[in-house]
C-alpha cells in the first residue's frame, strides 16, 4: 500500500470518527436543550424543514412545529431529565442515520392524578451535513413503555 493510499485511508477514517462524534453530540444537545428549555440550542439540532414522527402524537412538519410541541409539552414542568444512551451512528457521505435509547423523566408537582411521567423508547434519526455541522432532517420516536401520569404534559 502506498503512502498516499494510507494517508487517504487515515483521513477518511479520521473524518468518519469526527462525524460520528459530532452526530452523537447533536443527539445529546437535543436532550440538554429540552431539559434547559433552551430553544435556540434546540434549533441548533435541526434543519429548518425537519420532520418528526412522535409515536402517539403524530407527524410534525418543519422545525417550528417541533419546537412548538416541545415548548407546550415541557412549559409546565418543574424539571425534566432526558437521558440518551446506546447511540449508534452510520455515516454515508453528507447523510447519516443514528439510533439512540431515551429515558425521560418529567415532573409537575401537585398535579391531579400524579406529578410524574416517565417515557422510554428509541429515537431514530436521519441527519445531513450543513455549513453549520450535522443537523437532524428527520426524527422518529418509538415509545417502548411509559409510567406515571401522561396528563402532566397538557
Amino acid at each position: 500500500m502506498s503512502q498516499n493510499t494510507q494517508a487517504r485511508d487515515s483521513d477518511a477514517l479520521l473524518q468518519q470518527l469526527l462525524d460520528e462524534r459530532e452526530i452523537t453530540a447533536v443527539v445529546h444537545r437535543y436532550a440538554a436543550a429540552l431539559d434547559q428549555k433552551d430553544w435556540p440550542l434546540l434549533a441548533s439540532c435541526f434543519v429548518p424543514d425537519a420532520t418528526a414522527d412522535y409515536e402517539t402524537i403524530g407527524r410534525l412538519e418543519g422545525y417550528a412545529a417541533i419546537e412548538d410541541l416541545c415548548r407546550n409539552a415541557l412549559s409546565n414542568m418543574a424539571r425534566t431529565q432526558h437521558l440518551i444512551g446506546n447511540v449508534e451512528v452510520s455515516v454515508n457521505g453528507d447523510t447519516a442515520t443514528s439510533s439512540c435509547y431515551l429515558h425521560a423523566q418529567h415532573i409537575r408537582p401537585e398535579f391531579p392524578g400524579g406529578d410524574s411521567n416517565i417515557i422510554a423508547g428509541r429515537y431514530q434519526d436521519t441527519l445531513v451535513r450543513t455549513d453549520q455541522g450535522w443537523r437532524i432532517k428527520q426524527r422518529s420516536l418509538q415509545v417502548w413503555w411509559s409510567f406515571g401520569n401522561p396528563e402532566i404534559h397538557q
